[in-house]
């Protein structure tokens, strides 16, 4: 279980504090399929690095499973069981697929559990287990790739940042049902997705929705959709929270 306290986060900007994240507090139950969704600037990738460790708060705690975690690094973090999605999947020169989800699961699995991953997130194994994470891979190619090694980590909580960022249509729609799939089986696990997709805030348990680093909604698609979109269904629901 995830529990954010009192959260705060600030940057320097013209010889000022400018507050990005404001007394935040939030909690994803074990199970839970969150997404948080916001207008631009509205503090929710700040949130996913926050939760990552990749930025520090000014104040306020961040908790994994009871234990407080605020001070521990990336590394550390991960080790406790948080894996990350960046919204542009890193690239890595002279790596292959199968060293990558090996290195993503902690031990040498083999060959065919590799390609199971693979497969787990529609990429024809045998077309894919020896290639590089270079430029010879597309966006959608490395975002499945990367939700991949997700699977190969099988950690306590999974965070995507935009996951729907640079990619075509296609691996989109491939990539929401990935997430429908995800969000079938987790039992003692939990995901937060950053986005503003409609298609993906549908197959949430919860919305919370973020403005000026507050919490201004939270609650089931249901309840909060309708809120958001009127009575239009755009593809992304952006416009209607600025």
């Amino acid at each position: 279980m995830l529990e954010i306290k009192n959260l705060s986060f600030a940057v320097s900007e013209e010889n000022r504090e400018k507050e990005i994240i404001h007394d935040l507090s939030l909690t994803v139950e074990n199970g839970k399929f969150v997404v948080i969704t916001g207008p631009n600037g509205s503090g929710k990738s700040t949130l996913a690095r926050l939760i990552m460790g990749i930025e520090r708060p000014i104040s306020g705690s961040i908790l994994l499973d009871g234990e407080d975690i605020t001070a521990l690094d990336i590394t550390e973090r991960a080790r406790r069981g948080i894996s990350f999605a960046f919204q542009q999947p890193v690239r890595f020169k002279g790596i292959r697929v199968q060293d990558l989800l090996r290195l993503a699961a902690g031990k040498n699995i083999s060959l065919s559990a590799a390609c199971e991953y693979l497969s787990e997130v529609g990429l024809c194994a045998r077309d894919y287990i020896d290639r590089e994470i270079n430029s010879s891979l597309s966006g959608g190619e490395l975002k499945r790739i990367e939700i991949a090694t997700l699977l190969a980590r099988r950690t306590k909580l999974s965070v995507f940042d935009e996951p729907e960022a640079g990619i075509d249509l296609w691996s989109f729609q491939n990539l929401i049902r990935i997430f429908e799939k995800m969000q079938s089986e987790i039992r003692d696990s939990s995901i937060v997705i950053i986005s503003h997709q409609e298609r993906i805030l549908r197959i949430a348990d919860e919305i919370i929705v973020l403005s000026g680093g507050r919490i201004t909604k939270r609650g089931a698609p249901d309840k909060i959709l309708p809120e958001l979109i009127g009575k239009t269904a755009p593809v992304s629901v952006c416009e209607k929270l600025q």
